[in-house]
């Protein structure tokens, strides 16, 4: 028993220190003191109906497309995600319906290797079509005292400069509030203002940090990630000017996917056409 630890801890060790390692602490950090703020018996369910329902899913579609088994820790963190967003005082049921229609999502479009839809982002919208679900983003840590923001940011800015993604969140961002402000001016200025508090503003920096940053669903070169947080911003934006809808954040990243899903399927078809 023993040996079997110690052969197991490299392996251990190599995933907390990976991305997605990373990013299970980080989301453990925002997520117990947003628990114990809004009740575990309030949070639980659905928590643990989104992670558990995208593990299941994702074990055998693993095993279909990889040809072996594998520990689906991506599934995972997809669950935790939307459990995080959607409000807790949501039926456990959506949760789960939300994690399973992205992680399906995740396995049917894809590009290369790589998924091209955020699957949290894709299951969240088609849960608020389908059920009319509400999102808080109490992982986000709204509802606490001001000061727990700095968690929020720290705890973003330590993910997006571990991922390499730096330009992509104050891309995001400022397009994001740019536009805000100049419509602050020409709109309604009560509207925009909301945006700069909370939740919202708890919703734009847990989004530019944690969501938008996705690794597979983002692009790696610096260029290329500054286009992709402004059309993220641009499109979220609109929505929220012409739609209203809540998802408006999670629309202008499912925008923004498929244009970053749309230019790698352009590279491999160029790279193909040279190589032919």
């Amino acid at each position: 028993m023993t040996s079997h630890l110690r052969a197991d801890w490299p392996h251990l060790y190599r995933w907390i220190r990976s991305p997605k390692g990373l990013f299970a602490g980080v989301l453990l950090l925002l997520t117990v003191p947003a628990v114990v703020h809004t009740g575990w018996r309030l949070v639980m369910p659905s928590l643990a109906a989104a992670v558990v329902t995208a593990a299941l899913i994702d074990v055998p579609l693993l095993r279909w497309r990889d040809r072996e088994w594998s520990v689906p820790d991506g599934a995972m963190l997809t669950g935790w995600l939307v459990a995080l967003v959607l409000s807790p005082h949501q039926p456990w049921y959506i949760a789960a319906s939300a994690a399973a229609i992205g992680i399906v999502a995740k396995h049917a479009l894809r590009v290369r290797r790589a998924n091209v839809l955020n699957p949290a982002a894709a299951g969240l919208v088609a849960s608020y079509y389908l059920f009319g679900s509400g999102q808080s983003w109490w992982g986000a840590l709204p509802e606490l005292p001001w000061p727990w923001i700095l968690l929020l940011l720290a705890a973003a800015l330590f993910m997006t400069r571990r991922l390499h993604k730096a330009p992509l969140a104050l891309s995001f961002l400022g397009v994001y509030f740019l536009i805000a402000t100049l419509l602050a001016y020409v709109g309604d200025p009560a509207r925009m203002a909301a945006l700069y508090r909370a939740p919202d503003v708890h919703m734009a920096l847990f989004f530019a940090g944690f969501m938008a940053t996705d690794p597979p669903t983002s692009p790696p070169r610096y260029g290329d990630q500054l286009r992709y947080g402004a059309i993220a911003a641009i499109v979220s934006m609109l929505l929220y000017m012409t739609v209203g809808a809540v998802y408006f954040l999670l629309g202008g990243l499912l925008v923004a996917n498929l244009w970053e899903g749309w230019r790698k399927w352009r590279h491999t078809k160029k790279r193909g056409t040279i190589a032919g």
